[in-house]
């Protein structure tokens, strides 16, 4: 399965824009040209990773070049000013949003149902159907921390070949590009233009949170303006696949009002021992696991409540632990060159179960039974 390496980079790119501005205000400016021209660099990196998109990165890139050009020159303030306010500043920032996915469902250990809940309803998004037919236009995905809510997502828009828009919270969120509505409304608009798109929005309770709380004028524009894309008012008559996906792991604070456009609701549980197996084997694949016992690892697994993120964690210590063994010296190997390095190969063994039994004093679930009949409770009420 390819990696796609465009998200640290993304990262990157986020984080040395905010350093960027935080040294602005503190009229650092020899850091803040040092960060504009690391987002230039970034940008640039992203250019050749994603060809698609190598335009409107490199644009964005001479813009950023430009914008370290006048911080030299002492004109920064009036241009850092216009860049977190200009429409197209904020629609490049979303177009940085779009991902390539990969993953296809079957690279998803277990999750049988859910994966069946949702290939159903992105069919039929997508088939020709008669009018009285409505597809549902967003999909709720709720449970516990680690459960898979995001490589579902990846999964629905690598299985389509759609545009993938990965949204975290924190990212529409971000004060620097101005208004959270408005980037909300630039997130749409990007989606219907690069549809058949999957908006993909993880965290989704931090954008929607009661409004009977205390909550600023700001954040209840940006949920007007979220609720009214859901509605889909300017998609009705379009045959454009637009479907945002939502997850949470806290879906009774969500706002009754945002829950209402989500009338899918999938509830991601929790792996059974099967789902536990299929896992191991995925974080596992290329070694030789003939010696384990995947169901005695599997049943320990659902008996402490692990999630799919646990699993895997609990792999790569298990893994970790099988190298020390049989390469006890690794760590002198830091004082090669890296040429050398590369002609040198790491010595492994077959997992053992003792690796594991290691593996399980190290790694320990968050849940409890208690939270688990939580969301169980939850789902009854409220799924479907």
């Amino acid at each position: 399965m390819k990696i796609d390496l465009s998200g640290p980079l993304l990262n990157q790119l986020d984080k040395a824009s905010k350093d960027f501005k935080a040294a602005m205000q503190r009229e650092d400016y020899r850091t803040a040209r040092k960060k504009a021209l690391e987002c230039a660099n970034i940008l640039r990196k992203l250019a050749q990773m994603i060809p698609h998109q190598r335009e409107s990165y490199l644009e964005k890139a001479e813009r950023w070049e430009r914008v370290a050009r006048n911080v030299e020159e002492g004109k920064s303030k009036k241009v850092v000013e216009k860049n977190g306010s200009d429409e197209d500043e904020l629609r490049g920032y979303i177009e940085g949003l779009i991902s390539k996915s990969n993953v296809k469902w079957d690279d998803i250990g277990g999750l049988d149902d859910v994966k069946k809940l949702m290939m159903e309803t992105i069919v039929i998004a997508g088939l020709q159907k008669p009018e009285s037919i409505k597809p549902w236009r967003g999909i709720l995905l709720f449970g516990p921390p680690g459960t898979g809510k995001t490589l579902l997502a990846a999964a629905a828009a690598g299985s389509l070949n759609a545009t993938f828009f990965n949204v975290k919270a924190d990212k529409v969120l971000s004060k620097y590009f101005g208004e959270s509505a408005k980037l909300v409304s630039a997130l749409y608009s990007a989606a219907r233009d690069y549809a058949p798109s999957i908006v993909f929005i993880d965290e989704f309770d931090a954008l929607s949170l009661s409004r009977s709380g205390d909550v600023s004028e700001a954040s209840r524009r940006m949920l007007s303006t979220l609720l009214a894309e859901l509605d889909g008012f300017q998609d009705k008559k379009s045959d454009k696949l637009i479907l945002t996906l939502a997850a949470t792991n806290t879906p009774w604070d969500l706002d009754q009002a945002a829950l209402s456009r989500f009338p899918r609701r999938i509830y991601v549980p929790l792996p059974d021992a099967k789902a536990c197996a299929e896992i191991i084997k995925i974080h596992t694949k290329g070694l030789d696991i003939s010696k384990l016992d995947l169901y005695d690892i599997a049943e320990m697994c659902v008996e402490r409540l692990f999630s799919g993120r646990d699993i895997s964690n609990l792999c790569q210590q298990a893994i970790w632990n099988m190298i020390r063994d049989t390469n006890p010296s690794l760590h002198k190997l830091a004082e090669l060159p890296y040429d050398e390095l590369k002609r040198k190969s790491l010595k492994t063994r077959a997992l053992e179960m003792e690796d594991f039994m290691q593996a399980f004093e190290k790694v320990k679930s968050p849940l409890t039974k208690r939270d688990v009949e939580k969301y169980e409770k939850w789902s009854e009420e409220f799924g479907g």
